[in-house]
């Protein structure tokens, strides 16, 4: 297989609820008029808590100085992982569930933190750029490793980091932030480019004036039922995250959906902000997944991760879920037996929440 190593310079910052307003003039130019900037790569992540912008250098341009901006302290890359050879266009990507162990799981062996986009056509790996000497010679036993170049992919060459590389012993890898599950359902999908204009107008009010009021479906008494939706342009391919409700909207045909019409239970980790520097995080959740052979995108935000996991995975799979309910469980429970097969114990708070107890 080949890691891709993407020629995007990457900024990921997080505009407060409060402060969108002073930031739609420059996020509306990046999500609708691609053609009048230079920017290669945007999204924007609306959870909760805020919005998470991860953007190029000439996107990040277009935002406005501001007290609601925070802007973590790092220029980050963006790795792909693809099978076969060809251009970068022409390959196939491989699921984050597939990475897990080849690529999240050794990278947090060497206390290298990653940030994650997932999105309808691939999956990415945001690592600092200071830390790209050790990623490459983490992964270059296993990949073929390759620079995007104006868009072909060429050799990467070594950047020397031989002296005192120790490979680390493998060491149990324990869930240790909290789990809980929204109620609201989930799909990830796309929408041709030429049809944005049509859908525009809808988008934008998805975007930037549905937050404070409940979806179709969502009751006072739903307390578990959140707000989260993702839009992302990367190199010209649109990828949408949302809850079933919001896909609703749309109109017929618009969207790209599989013919299941294929939804996705979300698992959010972390019950206060889990910060840039602990690394693992991802590779908690994704190797058990992935031992289990469950399908699973995953989306870092500024403050939480989130995972989403198939509502109804093959026969194949260890556990068969008859509804979200039980979906969780059986995710939450795939984790718990790893958890406790490290000496850990796990315990299902009063709210929902899946705790750690030491």
């Amino acid at each position: 297989m080949e890691l891709h190593i993407l020629e995007h310079s990457l900024k990921v910052a997080s505009i407060e609820k409060e402060g969108i307003q002073i930031c739609t003039h420059g996020l509306i130019k990046l999500a609708f008029l691609a053609s009048k900037t230079r920017c290669k790569f945007f999204s924007l992540t609306e959870t909760p808590e805020d919005y998470t912008i991860i953007v190029d250098t000439e996107g990040f341009k277009e935002l406005p100085q501001s007290e609601h901006i925070s802007v973590a302290d790092a220029t980050w890359l963006a790795l792909n992982v693809v099978s076969g050879g060809g251009n970068a266009s022409n390959s196939q990507p491989i699921g984050v569930t597939k990475i897990a162990k080849s690529v999240i799981a050794p990278l947090a062996d060497h206390n290298i933190s990653v940030f994650m986009l997932s999105t309808y056509q691939t999956d990415y790996i945001l690592v600092r750029e200071r830390d790209l000497p050790m990623v490459m010679h983490t992964l270059s036993s296993e990949f073929t490793l390759l620079r995007v170049v104006n868009g072909e992919a060429v050799s990467a060459h070594s950047l020397g980091v031989t002296n005192g590389f120790v490979k680390p012993k493998m060491v149990p890898r324990p869930v240790i932030h909290p789990l809980s599950s929204p109620s609201n359902m989930f799909c990830v999908t796309s929408l041709d480019p030429d049809t944005l204009p049509s859908v525009a107008t809808l988008l934008m009010d998805v975007m930037f004036y549905s937050g404070g009021s409940k979806e179709g479906g969502a009751t006072s008494e739903d307390s578990t039922h959140i707000r989260f939706f993702s839009f992302s342009l990367i190199e010209g391919y649109i990828s949408l995250v949302m809850d079933e409700q919001t896909a609703q909207r749309f109109p017929n045909n618009v969207l790209f959906t599989s013919a299941s019409g294929e939804l996705w239970k979300m698992v959010r980790i972390g019950g206060q902000p889990l910060g840039f520097d602990e690394c693992g995080i991802v590779a908690q959740i994704s190797e058990p997944l992935a031992t289990a052979d469950i399908p699973a995108y995953y989306i870092s935000t500024f403050k939480f991760d989130h995972a989403l996991v198939r509502r109804k995975p093959e026969r194949s799979h260890i556990i068969t879920y008859h509804n979200a309910a039980t979906l969780y469980i059986a995710v939450v429970s795939t984790l718990q037996q790893f958890v406790q097969s490290q000496t850990a114990h796990v315990y299902f708070g009063s709210s929902g929440k899946y705790n750690r107890k030491e």
